[in-house]
């Protein structure tokens, strides 16, 4: 059962979609074998970030009766949680490094950006500042792995940031209950689900084209941004139904991610 609550603290299936992601980017963007590294050191910082989530979150989750929780459901000690949390951070450090000083000093500000957010950011204003910095990151992590560690464009990485802002509004409508529960008052928290659907729908609408203009309107990227279209056109004509709205900006966000590894990958850097 303990074993299980750890898993479950990771927040798994996030965090594996997320390693993924980064390792199938690097793959399409030439990085080859090293990719693999990549994953590894995603995976240990995603596994960091969901402990710390947990454990930061326990007495609010507890007093709330979240069963959604495994600390407040009793499968896992706080103390254990938060440790394995400490641990997995600092094994992140050498395994970040090890992909050389650049990817790695770049990887840790996005895994010290997520624990930013829990530690303090996702009670103000600035919420979706660590959402927009580690998504942003993502492109500039793979890319200075290539030899001579060149910078993406910045088409690029502003699609990235913009594709982070969206997930992050996004995520919070199906969360409005249990984030009046346990006090998150974030941006998205604060503007309400209505307008919150509106700017997720906006972003991901800027992340579409800022993806065809990076990969100088490849057809796969097109195709997305027309797949987008039709979904973003969708959230604002029914934003009154939050299910629906979180789950089409999500559906989303996966159509521009697979078209940013298949068509963005290999032009990380313009060339």
């Amino acid at each position: 059962m303990r074993l299980r609550g750890l898993l479950l603290a990771t927040h798994a299936l996030p965090s594996l979609a997320v390693t993924a992601f980064f390792a199938a980017t690097a793959l399409a963007a030439g990085v080859g074998p090293r990719s693999f590294l990549l994953g590894g050191a995603v995976l240990v910082g995603q596994a960091s970030v969901g402990w710390a989530n947990d454990f930061l979150d326990a007495p609010l989750d507890v007093a709330a009766r979240r069963l959604d929780k495994p600390v407040a459901r009793g499968l896992v000690s706080r103390q254990l949680v938060g440790a394995c949390a400490a641990a997995a951070l600092v094994a992140d450090v050498p395994l970040s490094l090890a992909l050389g000083w650049r990817p790695g000093a770049a990887h840790l500000a996005a895994v010290g950006s997520a624990w930013l957010y829990n530690a303090l950011l996702k009670r103000t204003w600035a919420s979706f500042v660590p959402y927009a910095l580690s998504f942003g990151l993502v492109p500039v992590i793979v890319a200075t792995m290539l030899p001579g560690a060149p910078l993406p464009q910045a088409a690029i990485v502003a699609a990235g940031a913009a594709c982070g802002v969206a997930a992050h509004f996004a995520n919070t409508l199906g969360d409005v209950e249990a984030d009046a529960a346990t006090g998150v008052r974030g941006l998205p928290q604060l503007l309400g689900p209505r307008v919150s659907t509106v700017v997720a729908a906006l972003f991901i609408a800027a992340a579409s084209g800022l993806l065809v203009v990076a990969t100088d309107a490849a057809p796969l990227s097109i195709a997305a941004a027309a797949v987008d279209v039709v979904a973003v056109v969708t959230v604002l004509v029914r934003g009154g139904h939050r299910e629906l709205a979180f789950r089409l900006v999500i559906a989303a966000v996966a159509v521009l991610v697979a078209a940013f590894v298949v068509d963005g990958g290999g032009r990380l850097t313009g060339h």
